[in-house]
């Protein structure tokens, strides 16, 4: 049987993007054929989010958007990273035979570097952290603890499952099979267009939020950038971002609808409301899902540490052989 892991790094609020990029492709991956496993990587997230506050209300987030969007805790292991010490503990005997210079040639770092290099730092390794360094690691370590089979992934993240392949192997030879060598699911990821035309990101405060009320909502979809272009004026769809916006959730047909509007000269703030409607009638259900778990916190956790003592049902005895397979042995 598959077993399918994924994480999700709660680094920012959840938004569209999120939900059309990530959430959805995910559950629907998702099968009755497989074993999944699905994370709240917050110890990846302690990296950038340096606020302690912020980093367990974001965490909090993402647990409520997934469950909100259709999750079923029962159907999957649902937990938060920090929750499995056995992952910081497999991550250690892991970076004891892992190369520095297969670190270094990860993306993240080598960018970092080129950042510093350019500024014209005289210390090229300035402000870069070990837990940045040592990141594809640690998600080494995330995968093979579970010992999934499977990792989806996007083309950026591709490079890090390809160092885990390559750990995974070198332990092999070095103790003995044990460990699976992930194979990389790659996602055709659909890249989802802000309000201002760039790719949807908190960063660049273009976001149309996912569990933000109706007036939230309507206020976004109204910011998206359009011309000057007068009602009765033919429109062009093709490079056009409220219609690029509208593509990445509408059906086929309501794509020909929307099209011939602006064939049609429809005005931007009808078009606009068009698309808040129809977006609003789909995240209702999500948002009124939300609503419900946001009133109840203890539910979120009782939820996370369910499947935390799930996993660890495997983990624990896992990382138990890894101690045993490299010469770890309580008398």
């Amino acid at each position: 049987m598959k077993r399918i892991l994924t994480g999700i790094t709660p680094s920012g609020y959840p938004h569209l993007g999120n939900y059309i990029g990530a959430i959805k492709p995910s559950l629907d991956l998702l099968d009755e054929n497989c074993e999944s496993f699905l994370f709240i990587a917050d110890l990846h997230a302690v990296i950038k989010v340096s606020d302690p506050e912020k980093l367990n209300e974001l965490s909090n987030s993402i647990a409520m958007a997934w469950l909100a969007s259709g999750l079923d805790p029962d159907k999957t292991n649902f937990y938060r990273q920090s929750d499995i010490p056995e992952i910081t503990e497999l991550a250690w005997l892991l970076s004891c035979i892992t190369e520095k210079g297969l670190l270094n040639r990860a993306h993240a770092y080598k960018a970092a570097m080129d950042i510093n290099n350019e500024s014209g730092k005289k210390d090229i390794d300035e402000g870069i952290s070990v837990g940045l360094f040592s990141y594809p690691l640690l998600m080494a370590s995330d995968i093979l603890t579970p010992n999934a089979t499977h990792v989806p992934v996007g083309k950026d993240q591709q490079q890090h499952l390809e160092i885990t392949r390559d750990i995974a192997e070198k332990f092999n030879r070095k103790y003995g099979d044990f460990f699976n060598v992930p194979e990389a699911v790659i996602k055709d990821e659909k890249t989802v267009l802000g309000t201002d035309g760039r790719k949807m990101s908190k960063s660049y405060n273009n976001i149309i939020p996912l569990l933000g009320d109706e007036k939230d909502l309507r206020k976004a979809v109204m910011k998206i950038v359009t011309n000057s272009q007068e009602p009765g004026e033919k429109k062009d769809w093709k490079d056009n971002t409220l219609f690029g916006i509208y593509s990445s959730f509408a059906s086929e047909e309501k794509q020909v609808e929307m099209k011939n509007m602006f064939n049609d000269g429809v005005g931007w703030g009808d078009a606009k409301q068009k698309v808040f409607e129809e977006l609003n009638q789909i995240l209702k259900p999500i948002r009124e899902k939300y609503l419900e778990l946001n009133s109840n916190q203890k539910h979120i956790e009782e939820v996370l540490k369910a499947g935390a003592e799930k996993v660890r049902k495997q983990t624990l005895p896992s990382i138990k052989e890894v101690k045993r397979l490299v010469g770890i042995n309580k008398l």
